[in-house]
C-alpha cells in the first residue's frame, strides 16, 4: 500500500514533533495532526514562538512544512476517513482507580480512538501504536476494531517512540533505532513495509528493526526501565557517598569509563521525572505481578522507591539546613520542567520538593524559563487533589507560592536556593550579583550538580 495521507490522533509531545519530521522528510505525504482540544490546535496553528511543545529545532521544521503538507486540525473524523495510515499518539497515564490503580496504564484514550476509527473508517487502515502501551494492547485494539467494523481490514503495528524530550528533533533525525512490530501474515507484512518505506526516507535500513507486536510493545517499557534503573542506581550511591566522604562525581566518572557500562544516565540528581519513566516502570511492575512474577515486580518497583527517596532526601537537606523551621522562610526553586530544553513538567521532581517544603510552612519562589504560572499551579493542584486535600487547604498552600518571570526576582530575600532543573542559564548565574539581593547568605542546594563554584554562597549537592 502506498501511503498518501497520514492522520495522527494526539497533538502532544509525541504527535507534534514526530509528524513534523515525517512531513519534512516525506513531502509527498499529507500529514494531519488532530486533537479534540481546540485551544491546543489553535496554538499549533498560531505564533511559532508559542507552540504547545518546546523542542529545540521544532520551530524551524514547522516553518518549512506547516500549511504545506503538515496540518493541525480538530476535524478528527474527516482526517481518519481520508488517511491510509493512522498514528495513535494519545496520553496513557497511570490508572487512578479500578483494577491496577496506581500501576497499570489507563487505556481509556486508546480504546476511544479505536472505537472512533472503527466507526468512521470506510476503507482499509494501518493503525500505528505510537503511545507507550503495555504488552498485548494491540490485541485489545484489534478486538475493538473488528467488533465495531467487520467489513474493513485493520492492521495494527507497534512503533514506539524513543525520543528524549529536549532532544526530540535531533533524535528523530538520527534515531538509534526505529522499532516496528507487526503480524507475520501477508497483510501484516505489507503494513510493515508501508511504514518502513516512510522511515527509510531518512533512516538507514540497518537501524529499522522488525519484530512481532508484543516484543515491540515490551521493548519500550524495558528501555525506559533500564534507563531509570541507572539513574536510581547512581542516586542510591550518592547517598552512600555523603556518608563516606566519597565524591559521587568521581565515582560516576570511574564507573562510566568502563566500556561495558558507559557514562550516560550516571549523573546524580534530585531524581528523574517526565511522562515516561515512572509510568512505564509502574506498568512493568503491574504486568509482572499479573503474571505472578512478584520478585521481578519488586525489583523494578525499587527503582521508583529510590527515586522518591532521592526527592525526599533533597528536600530534607534543605529543611535540616534551615534548622527544621521553614515558617516565614523564603526558598527559591530554579526550574520546574523535569529537564532542560522542554516545557514538560509531568512528574517533575520540582513538584514533590515544592510540596514537601510548602507543607512545612515555607514560601516558595519559582522560576523556570519555559513553564508558566498556570502550569505550576495545575501541577501542584493535581497532586494535592489526588491526596484528598480540601479546597481551603489548597488555597492556603497557594498563598505561599509565587511564580516569577526571572531568576533575580525569585531570589530576593531568599533563605535557600534549590536548583531543580539543569537549564543552561543557571550555569551562567553571576552569584556576586545575587549576593546583593539576598537577605542572608543562603545555601545553594545544587540538585543537578551544575554549579562549578560560588565564593558567595555555600553549596550542598545531592
Amino acid at each position: 500500500m502506498k501511503i498518501k495521507k497520514i492522520c495522527c490522533i494526539g497533538a502532544g509531545y509525541v504527535g507534534g514533533p514526530t509528524m513534523a519530521v515525517i512531513a519534512l522528510k516525506c513531502p509527498n505525504i499529507k500529514v494531519t495532526v488532530v486533537d479534540s482540544n481546540p485551544d491546543k490546535i489553535e496554538s499549533w496553528n498560531g505564533n511559532l514562538d508559542y507552540i504547545p511543545v518546546h523542542e529545540p529545532g521544532l520551530k524551524e521544521v514547522l516553518e518549512k512544512v506547516r500549511g504545506k503538507n503538515l496540518f493541525f486540525s480538530t476535524e478528527i473524523d474527516n482526517s481518519i476517513d481520508e488517511a491510509e495510515m493512522i498514528f495513535m499518539a494519545v496520553n496513557t497515564p497511570t490508572k487512578t482507580e479500578g483494577e491496577g490503580a496506581g500501576y497499570a496504564a489507563d487505556l481509556t484514550h486508546i480504546k476511544s480512538c479505536a472505537r472512533r476509527i472503527a466507526r468512521v473508517a470506510k476503507t482499509n487502515k494501518i493503525i500505528v501504536e505510537k503511545s507507550t502501551l503495555p504488552v498485548r494492547t494491540a490485541e485489545k485494539i484489534k478486538q475493538i476494531l473488528n467488533e465495531n467494523h467487520n467489513n474493513i481490514n485493520f492492521e495494527v503495528l507497534s512503533n514506539p517512540e524513543f525520543l528524549a524530550e529536549g532532544t526530540a528533533i535531533s533524535d528523530l533525525f538520527k534515531s538509534d533505532r526505529v522499532l516496528i512490530g507487526g503480524d507475520s501474515t501477508n497483510s501484516g507484512k505489507n503494513a510493515i513495509k508501508a511504514l518502513v518505506n516512510i522511515y527509510k526516507k531518512w533512516i538507514p535500513k540497518e537501524k529499522i528493526l522488525i519484530t512481532n507486536v508484543w516484543s515491540s510493545e515490551l521493548s519500550k517499557l524495558a528501555s525506559n526501565a533500564m534507563l531509570a534503573q541507572r539513574i536510581s542506581s547512581i542516586n542510591a550511591l550518592s547517598a552512600l557517598c555523603e556518608k563516606t566522604d566519597a565524591d559521587i562525581d568521581e565515582v560516576s566518572m570511574a564507573i562510566g569509563m568502563d566500556h561495558r557500562i558507559g557514562p550516560k544516565f550516571l549523573k546524580a540528581s534530585v531524581g528523574f521525572g517526565g511522562s515516561c519513566f515512572q509510568k512505564d516502570i509502574l506498568n512493568l511492575v503491574y504486568l509482572c505481578r499479573n503474571y505472578g512474577l512478584n520478585e521481578v515486580a519488586e525489583y523494578w518497583h525499587q527503582v521508583i522507591k529510590i527515586n522518591n527517596y532521592q526527592r525526599n532526601r533533597f528536600a530534607e537537606k534543605i529543611i535540616k539546613k534551615l534548622n527544621n523551621n521553614l515558617i516565614e522562610k523564603k526558598i527559591s526553586l530554579l526550574g520546574w520542567s523535569f529537564k532542560k530544553d522542554t516545557n514538560d513538567s509531568r512528574e517533575s521532581s520540582a513538584i514533590y520538593v515544592a510540596d514537601k517544603l510548602l507543607n512545612q510552612g515555607a514560601e516558595i519562589n519559582i522560576y523556570d524559563p519555559m513553564v508558566d504560572k498556570n502550569k505550576v499551579y495545575l501541577d501542584l493542584k493535581t497532586l494535592w487533589e489526588s491526596r484528598g486535600f480540601s479546597e481551603s487547604i489548597i488555597d492556603n498552600l497557594f498563598n505561599n507560592v509565587v511564580v516569577h518571570n526571572n531568576y533575580l526576582s525569585s531570589m530576593k530575600d531568599t533563605s535557600a536556593i534549590a536548583i531543580i532543573t539543569e537549564w543552561d542559564e543557571f550555569k551562567e548565574i553571576d552569584w556576586e550579583i545575587i549576593k546583593t539581593i539576598t537577605k542572608n547568605s543562603p545555601t545553594i542546594f545544587d540538585g543537578r550538580r551544575i554549579i562549578k563554584n560560588s565564593k558567595s554562597f555555600p553549596i550542598e549537592r545531592i
